[in-house]
């Protein structure tokens, strides 16, 4: 269960770094990300801040796979607490999508979130 839930949540956490990429280069997807409020492309700072959080993203999955014991690349006593702060960072990023103002955003970030909150929690658990 711990592979799958890894592998599940690095596959997400993957396809949205390829979207905030989209993001970043301009792709007139606004209405799903930073509160919907740009129906089209987003404005140059929030793209620059779509672009950082590639990375972000990229430390989120390694975490979650070195928990789960299929990479490692991080310290012991560090993946474990990392893995905390992750589960804690996504729950908590779930209540403003959840009440977003964006149709877009709501029904398709807040499951996203929860999908990745509870398999990232699973890794937790289990490893």
């Amino acid at each position: 269960m711990t592979t799958a839930a890894a592998i599940l949540f690095t596959a997400i956490i993957g396809l949205l770094a390829i979207f905030q990429l989209a993001l970043a280069a301009g792709a007139p997807l606004g209405r799903f990300a930073f509160g919907g409020q740009h129906d089209g492309a987003l404005p140059r700072h929030l793209r620059i801040a779509s672009a950082l959080t590639v990375p972000v993203y990229a430390f989120m999955a390694i975490t979650v796979l070195d928990n789960a014991g299929l990479t490692d690349l991080l310290g012991d006593g560090f993946e474990r607490i990392a893995l905390w702060v992750i589960i804690a960072f996504l729950a908590l990023n779930t209540v403003p999508n959840a009440i977003s103002r964006s149709r877009a955003e709501r029904f398709t970030m807040t499951p996203t979130l929860v999908v990745l909150t509870a398999c990232a929690l699973i890794v937790a658990l289990t490893s």
